[in-house]
C-alpha cells in the first residue's frame, strides 16, 4: 500500500488513501482482512465517477461520507457510504486558477454547514466551495505565493479548532497559519 492521506471518523474507523492503487479504504481494527473495505475508487486509475487518480487527502464527515482530493483530475470528490461512484464537489474543470478550477488539490475539511474547504496548492489559496454550486470563493490566499500573512506558499493540511479558525499547513513557507473564518 502507498498510503498518502488518514483519517478517523467517530466510529473509529480507519481510513487511508493509497494514492498508487487509486482508491480509499476504511478498516476497523480487528473486523476486516488485511485489504479493507473500498470506500472510493477501485476501478482503476481515471477521471469517470467510480475512479480516483492519485488521491491525497481524506474527510469524513458524520455520515461516513468520504470527501477525496483527486490531485490528478483538480478534483475533490464526494462518495456517500456504500456508494458504487463518487460526485464532484469542488474543482473538476481542469487545472487552473478560475474559481471553478483547483490546481493540485490537497488538504480537504468540512465545516458544521456542510461547506468544503480545500488546500488549493499550486495556487496558493484556500477556497471554499457549497455542494451543488460551479464555482468556489478564495477565503485565504489567492495573492500568488509568498511569505506575508496574506499569502500561502504551496498550502498542503486543513484543520478547524473548536471556535471555528480554521489552520493551514503552510508548506514552502515552513508555519502553521491560524485564520478566522467568517461564515
Amino acid at each position: 500500500m502507498y498510503c498518502y492521506g488518514l483519517t478517523m471518523d467517530k466510529n473509529r474507523f480507519l481510513y487511508v488513501s493509497d494514492w498508487l492503487k487509486n482508491v480509499v479504504r476504511r478498516w476497523k481494527m480487528g473486523e476486516y482482512n488485511n485489504e479493507g473495505i473500498i470506500v472510493a475508487g477501485g476501478n482503476g486509475k481515471g477521471n469517470q465517477l467510480n475512479q480516483l487518480s492519485y488521491p491525497r487527502f481524506i474527510f469524513v464527515d458524520e455520515d461516513q461520507s468520504v470527501y477525496v482530493s483527486d490531485e490528478d483530475y483538480n478534483r475533490v470528490m464526494k462518495w456517500r457510504k456504500d456508494a458504487k461512484e463518487g460526485t464532484i464537489v469542488a474543482g473538476g474543470n481542469g487545472l487552473g486558477g478560475n474559481l471553478n478550477q483547483l490546481a493540485s488539490p490537497r488538504g480537504v475539511i468540512v465545516d458544521n454547514l456542510g461547506q468544503i474547504y480545500v488546500a488549493d496548492c499550486w495556487n496558493h489559496r484556500i477556497m471554499r466551495w457549497c455542494e451543488g454550486k460551479e464555482e468556489g470563493e478564495i477565503v485565504v490566499g489567492g495573492n500568488g505565493d509568498g511569505n506575508q500573512s496574506n499569502e500561502l506558499n504551496r498550502p498542503m493540511g486543513l484543520r478547524f479548532d473548536d471556535e471555528g479558525n480554521l489552520y493551514v499547513a503552510d508548506w514552502q513557507n515552513h508555519r502553521i497559519q491560524k485564520f478566522e473564518i467568517i461564515l
